[in-house]
């Protein structure tokens, strides 16, 4: 599987920015998703995924406390896409936006060790 994240940039805090993930080489409906951060001189975090939707879960969502209520992730099958909308940034949103996969379904914590495929980051940079 192919993961190609797309869409960071510099933005000022208060607003909002769309990632894309776009996804190749494997049914991208029976992947479950996620989106992990890295910022300068941290390990890398979870940050939300969706689970793919032939599980029990139906498409459900998973959100770091952090970003809860101001990010929002979703996918299209049909684009073989998923997409992370991040509302109200914060300086400390600042970091290397990750997408990645995983066929095992995980509930509220995600770890990086538990997923199978990995993109290239998008840099996500927010001015204060």
């Amino acid at each position: 599987v192919q993961l190609q994240a797309s869409g960071g940039g510099l933005v000022q805090a208060g607003g909002s920015l769309r990632l894309s993930c776009a996804a190749s080489g494997r049914t991208f409906s029976s992947l479950n998703m996620a989106w992990f951060r890295q910022a300068p001189g941290k390990e890398r975090e979870f940050v939300a995924a969706i689970s793919r939707i032939s599980t029990w879960a139906g498409g459900s969502t998973y959100y770091a406390d952090s970003v809860k209520g101001r990010f929002t992730i979703s996918r299209d099958n049909a684009k073989n896409t998923v997409y992370l909308q991040m509302n109200s940034l914060k300086s400390e949103d600042t970091a290397v936006y990750y997408c990645a996969a995983s066929a095992r379904l995980y509930g509220r914590n995600w770890p990086t060790d538990g997923m199978d495929y990995w993109g290239k980051g998008t840099l996500v940079t927010v001015s204060s």
